[in-house]
């Protein structure tokens, strides 16, 4: 009796096994399903749908199949997986909203952007795109390698011809084991021209790219916010895009608005998006929406939101886009298939690996045509053998008991192959006739011209390049679109908190002991001159408004200090106090500033552009002009605005657009005009030179940007004020000792604020005591140089107050009420005194 064999067993490592296993797994994963090949931009199941269509004749001109007819051939022949796989992946395929260029045409219910899934394969039809139709062209010509199917009984290819660039144009996204790639869909005619780019210049840079492929092109459009994320990718093949849905506001007839979302982010989920934006009205983390619904039909897409009468509608869209996906970020991953290897690729590199793909194709296919018209040349070469010997031919063939002694007769008499031997005996009669003969000579030569061109195509690469050139712009005539994404250039990455605060006008005010605070415009009333005015806010007993200004929440506050230093902040960072209340420390919201400086100029930007100027002045004449960019970047700790001299200090700082007239008034009443240019431009930490030539004794007490129309305004210690035509004030060249402006007397006081004017603003005054008093411009009595001025506030000499700050504010439409104190009786201008009217040399 035979012994039972003992049972095999072989000892392994677990850990060994494991890392083996898995990484053949990892490697199958990222081959041969979830990463796509850099030369036809095709996963393994999207190229073996549609050569799978292609093999069933599912054709653009041909009628559509059943969906599940296409699965079954799939999964049968090519794809071993389960059917659902791959009709989710056909019906993307199909879906306008995911593929760029479709590569399916689907007929039927394909799903929609609401996320509502396809009708069941056996219900919808398909067949393959036009645009599809260009991936497997050639395909028969020998332009691409196949390889065995999965049980070896079948041919499948290894990749596609694509004559255009698939793997930008339609983009993809796919999770391998360990990598990912996410590829956005570009639009076809940028990509072509790109393409077409490195074949003439494949030295040309990345930037130089961009300028013909400005950026992503996503199907369902919408916006891309700024083009640094762009560059990044393109540059290094990773990066992140801000995508934002595109939409506009309409204001209705009785004054309410409405938000019209028109586009939306590649890959949202509409009727999602609706959903948690009704669901953050619920919760009150929105607030200001009175309505809102979905109105998109098969003409477009249109989500209606209605904003309630008190709301702001560009607050309101900034906050959708905070908190919804009406703005979104997409993570570029250019990451493919290189000769089976996975690469994260830049823009470059993917045009380069297709464009040599493209050269291999069409060697490859002028390799084909070249065979197949050197084999059909050889045949014909034998007919016309044996229409030159017509008459041995056929004794010989007559002569003959069989076939195959026929065909070795022909090959050894007239040196023929076996192949044009067969031919020979393959003629039929008709191609006796004198006409039939014509066509083989015409044929002949032909295909000797043709093989001649076939040749020097395959010996000269210009050649083949020129093909491809001619074949893709073939392709973009038929094909190509208009981009539907904007890229908004320079446009914010993410959404500031600004954005979510109304834009409003206020007004800053800063005491002399540093404490500031913002309240709307509107808190001040507009009274007659000589009013006493109201408490414009509360102080201590020795401090006092020494700054008021009107700006908008949203505009960059730049404070300039007396030690020539510059600081930063938001409109909307400010505090926003009562009108009575005192405000914050300045050093709580400005870090950085010393004991010993104070704020003693302060400019609001808009924004930071080229050809515009700021121009200092100080207490000792020296002016300079520095251009605004170099202010744009100020660190919290603040930046030098001007090197100052020993003993002086920054008094004015004014913004000019480099062309205007520059005015700067003395306490003693002279004041000097000249052209801005007269000081040339410096570096942000420059000195300056002088601008106007002081007496012993003298400060500047003002420093103005002249408009045209303008007036000289001038407000006295003791509270009196007039205004003087401009024309007066003849230009001088800077460093002048100026002209007279006031008559200085005990009764007004040395001049304490000089501000140019045009009559359609209001003024607002300042005590030492707090009071502030909000009065018409136009009210202020215009008279000449010479001259001491009307009263302008009445002062309370018990405590010694006079004018601390004068500040220029925007005219008040509404009507004045009813004022607080009368108006001084009988206030007209004083006496002119005549003496001293010469000009101070």
């Amino acid at each position: 009796m035979a012994e039972t064999p003992k049972p095999q067993i072989k000892e392994i490592n677990i850990s060994q096994e494991m890392r083996s296993s898995f990484l053949d797994y990892a490697m199958s994963v990222i081959v041969s399903r979830a990463l796509p090949d850099v030369r036809d931009g095709l996963k393994p199941v999207h190229r073996r749908i549609l050569y799978a269509m292609h093999d069933l004749g599912m054709h653009s001109d041909k009628p559509y199949k059943k969906s599940a007819r296409i699965v079954g051939d799939v999964i049968g022949k090519y794809h071993p997986h389960g059917d659902s796989a791959v009709y989710e992946t056909m019906v993307r395929m199909a879906q306008d909203f995911n593929y760029r260029y479709m590569l399916v045409d689907g007929h039927g219910n394909f799903g929609s952007v609401d996320g509502d899934s396809a009708a069941a394969m056996r219900y919808t039809e398909a067949r393959m795109s036009k645009i599809s139709m260009e991936l497997l062209r050639d395909i028969n010509k020998d332009t691409i390698d196949f390889q065995d199917n999965y049980d070896g009984e079948e041919k499948e290819p290894v990749v596609m011809p694509a004559r255009f660039p698939n793997l930008l144009v339609n983009g993809t996204s796919g999770i391998a084991v360990g990598m990912a790639t996410n590829i956005p869909p570009h639009q076809l005619g940028e990509v072509i021209d790109g393409v077409l780019a490195v074949s003439k210049d494949p030295d040309i840079t990345i930037p130089e790219l961009m300028d013909i492929i400005p950026g992503p092109d996503f199907p369902t459009a919408g916006m891309i916010l700024g083009r640094s994320g762009i560059r990044k990718a393109y540059e290094t093949g990773k990066g992140s895009i801000t995508i934002r849905a595109k939409v506009e506001i309409v204001q209705k007839a009785n004054g309410r608005e409405t938000i019209i979302v028109n586009e939306i982010p590649y890959q949202v989920n509409k009727a999602k998006l609706i959903e948690r934006i009704a669901e953050l009205v619920r919760e009150k983390k929105i607030d200001g929406i009175s309505d809102l619904r979905d109105e998109s039909d098969r003409d477009g897409m249109r989500i209606v939101i209605e904003v309630r009468k008190d709301a702001n509608a560009s607050v309101l869209l900034n906050n959708l886009y905070k908190q919804t996906a009406m703005q979104t970020s997409f993570g570029i991953n250019m990451l493919a298939l290189v000769d089976g290897e996975p690469k994260v690729l830049n823009l470059k590199q993917c045009l380069a690996h297709y464009l040599n793909h493209q050269k291999v194709v069409i060697r490859r296919r002028t390799e084909f045509e070249l065979r197949k018209a050197e084999a059909r040349a050889h045949i014909l070469e034998g007919l016309r053998v044996a229409l030159d010997h017509l008459d041995e031919v056929i004794a010989l063939i007559r002569s003959s008991q069989t076939a195959d002694i026929a065909r070795e007769g022909l090959i050894t008499k007239f040196d023929l192959s076996e192949k044009q031997a067969q031919a020979i005996l393959d003629m039929r009669l008709q191609r006796l006739t004198g006409l039939e003969r014509e066509k083989i000579e015409e044929e002949y030569a032909n295909l000797v011209k043709l093989i001649a061109e076939l040749k020097a195509i395959l010996a000269d690469e210009e050649k083949v390049l020129e093909i491809i050139r001619e074949e893709l712009l073939e392709i973009k005539e038929r094909f190509n679109d208009e981009r539907r994404t904007e890229i908004v250039a320079g446009g914010i990455e993410q959404i500031e908190d600004e954005d979510l605060i109304p834009q409003e006008n206020i007004v800053i005010t800063l005491t002399h002991k540093g404490y500031i605070k913002r309240l709307p415009v509107s808190t001040y009333r507009a009274q007659k001159r000589g009013g006493r005015g109201i408490q414009g806010m509360g102080t201590n007993e020795d401090d006092f408004v020494e700054h008021l200004m009107t700006t908008s929440t949203h505009d960059t506050i730049l404070f300039f200090t007396n030690k020539g230093k510059v600081y930063r902040s938001k409109g909307y960072e400010i505090p926003e106090f009562s009108r009575t209340a005192k405000g914050i420390p300045i050093i709580n919201l400005l870090g950085g500033i010393e004991k010993d400086e104070w704020v003693n100029a302060i400019i609001p930007i808009a924004e930071f552009v080229d050809d515009w100027f700021l121009f200092f002045t100080t207490k000792q004449g020296i002016s300079k002009r520095s251009p605004l960019t170099s202010f744009a970047n100020i660190r919290n700790n603040g930046l030098i605005a001007l090197n100052l001299k020993e003993d002086d200090e920054l008094i004015s700082v004014r913004l000019t657009d480099g062309n205007k007239e520059i005015i700067i008034g003395t306490s003693n009443g002279l004041l000097i005009r000249f052209p801005e240019v007269d000081v040339r431009s410096m570096g942000r930490t420059a000195t300056g030179v002088k601008g106007i030539n002081l007496s012993e004794g003298d400060e500047v007490v003002g420093m103005e940007v002249l408009e045209e129309n303008s007036q000289i305004l001038i407000v006295t210690k003791n509270g009196y004020g007039k205004r003087t035509p401009s024309e007066e004030y003849r230009i001088q060249g800077r460093g002048g000792k100026g002209i007279k402006t006031c008559n200085i007397t005990e009764k007004n006081g040395n001049i304490v604020s000089m501000r140019a004017v045009t009559g359609d603003e209001d003024l607002m005054l300042i005590t030492t005591g707090g009071v502030l008093i909000r009065m018409a411009v136009n009210d202020i009595s215009t008279m000449g140089r010479n001259t001491q001025g009307v009263r302008l506030i009445r002062l309370d000499e018990n405590i010694n107050e006079f004018v601390a700050t004068v500040a220029k504010v925007e005219k008040e439409e509404d009507k004045p009420e009813e004022e607080l104190t009368k108006p001084i009786e009988n206030a007209e201008s004083l006496p002119v005194d005549a003496e001293n009217e010469e000009e101070q040399e």
